[in-house]
C-alpha cells in the first residue's frame, strides 16, 4: 500500500513534535522542514528522528518552502511553522511579520504551485478574536480584532488561506486552537510554569488572575488536526480547535497548587521578574472558543478534563524537573 506522505512544518515545536510522533505511529510517511540553524532544536524529536525525513529550508523563504514541497510530494501539509510567544511579539513585530504572515503566504504558494491535490491543514490561533465584548463562548462567525503583531501575523495566515482557497482553488483547513498545555520540554507557558515552580517549592506570579481562557490538552490538540485531516467535510473550513470549557487564570494556579500541595505564596496581580510586558489595553480578558463547529464536521471532540490534564503534566514534572 502507497504511504501517505505529509510535510510538516513547526516540526520541532511542542504541538508539531507530537503531531509528527502521532503521524510516525500511525504510518504515515513524514518530511519536517526545519531551518538549516535548528538542528540543536531537535531533541523533542531525537526518538523519531531516524523515521522522519528532515528538509532545510526557511519559511520567510520562497525557493527553499517550494524545493520542500517538490521534494516531498504531499498528501497533506501541515502547516505550524511559526513565533508564538504573543509577549515578545511587541518587542519584534517584523520578526512574526516575516515568519507568520510571509511565511504563511510562502506555503500557500508553494502547495499550488507543485501540490495543488494537497490538503493544507494551517494552524490560526483564538488570539485572532482578540478583545469582545460577549463573555460566552465565541464561534467562527464573531468579528475579529487581534490585539498583538503575532495575532495580526496569525490572522493575515488565517484569511490568506481562505483567500487562496476561492482564488487559486486551495484545499485548505484552517484551525484556530485554544491555548494548549502538556509541554514536556519548556516550562516557560502559564501551566507548565506554575506547575514547575510550585513543585520547586517557589513563589509564583500570576499577572493577569481574572483572564479567562480554554486550555486544551495537547493530545486532544493532535487528535484535532488529524481529525480535520481525515475529514472531507472540514476542507474549505475555518474551525475552532477548544475544549469550550472557560478558567480563569486564578482558578487555575488555585488547582494546580491544590493538586501539588502548594504552600508558598500566589502573588495575583504581578508578572515574573523579567517577564516581557504585554501592553494591558491588548490583554484580552476573555478567550473562549465555541466547539460546536469541528464536532459536528469532523467527530473530534475533546477528551482530556482540565483537571485530568494537570495531573498529567504535575505527574511528568515530578520525574523530570531538573535538580
Amino acid at each position: 500500500m502507497e504511504l501517505t506522505n505529509v510535510l510538516l512544518t513547526g516540526i520541532t515545536g511542542f504541538v508539531g513534535s507530537e503531531l509528527a510522533h502521532k503521524l510516525i505511529d500511525l504510518g504515515y510517511n513524514v518530511y519536517g522542514l526545519v531551518r538549516p540553524d535548528s538542528h540543536h532544536e531537535l531533541n523533542s524529536i531525537t526518538d523519531i528522528v531516524e523515521k522522519v525525513r528532515l528538509l532545510e529550508g526557511d519559511l520567510a523563504d520562497y525557493h527553499s518552502v517550494l524545493s520542500a514541497t517538490k521534494t516531498a510530494k504531499p498528501d497533506f501539509v501541515l502547516h505550524l511553522g511559526a513565533i508564538t510567544p504573543v509577549r515578545l511579539s511587541f518587542e519584534r513585530p517584523f520578526s512574526y511579520i516575516e515568519t507568520n504572515a510571509r511565511g504563511s503566504a510562502n506555503v500557500i504558494h508553494a502547495v499550488i504551485e507543485t501540490a495543488p491535490q494537497a490538503r493544507l491543514i494551517i494552524s490560526s490561533t483564538a488570539e485572532v478574536y482578540g478583545w469582545q465584548d460577549t463573555k460566552s463562548p465565541l464561534s467562527e462567525g464573531t468579528s475579529l480584532h487581534p490585539m498583538s503583531p503575532y495575532a495580526v501575523s496569525k490572522l493575515f495566515a488565517d484569511c490568506y488561506a481562505q483567500m487562496a482557497g476561492k482564488a487559486y482553488g486551495l484545499r485548505y483547513t484552517v484551525l484556530r486552537p485554544s491555548n494548549s498545555y502538556g509541554r514536556k520540554l519548556n516550562t516557560s507557558y502559564i501551566v507548565e510554569y506554575l506547575v514547575t515552580a510550585m513543585l520547586s517549592g517557589h513563589d509564583v506570579f500570576v499577572g493577569a488572575p481574572d483572564s479567562v481562557r480554554d486550555y486544551m490538552h495537547i493530545s486532544d490538540h493532535v487528535e484535532g488536526f488529524l481529525a480535520a485531516m481525515k475529514s472531507d467535510k472540514a476542507e474549505g473550513q475555518v474551525l475552532n480547535l477548544s475544549t469550550s470549557v472557560a478558567t480563569s487564570n486564578r482558578s487555575l494556579a488555585e488547582r494546580i497548587a491544590e493538586l501539588i500541595g502548594f504552600d508558598g505564596q500566589i502573588k495575583y496581580g504581578v508578572y515574573p521578574p523579567s517577564y516581557p510586558r504585554r501592553p494591558v489595553s491588548a490583554d484580552p480578558i476573555y478567550l473562549v472558543l465555541d466547539n460546536k463547529r469541528i464536532c459536528a464536521l469532523t467527530g473530534w471532540k475533546p477528551r482530556i478534563t482540565l483537571d485530568q490534564g494537570l495531573k498529567m503534566i504535575v505527574e511528568h514534572w515530578r520525574k523530570n524537573l531538573p535538580r
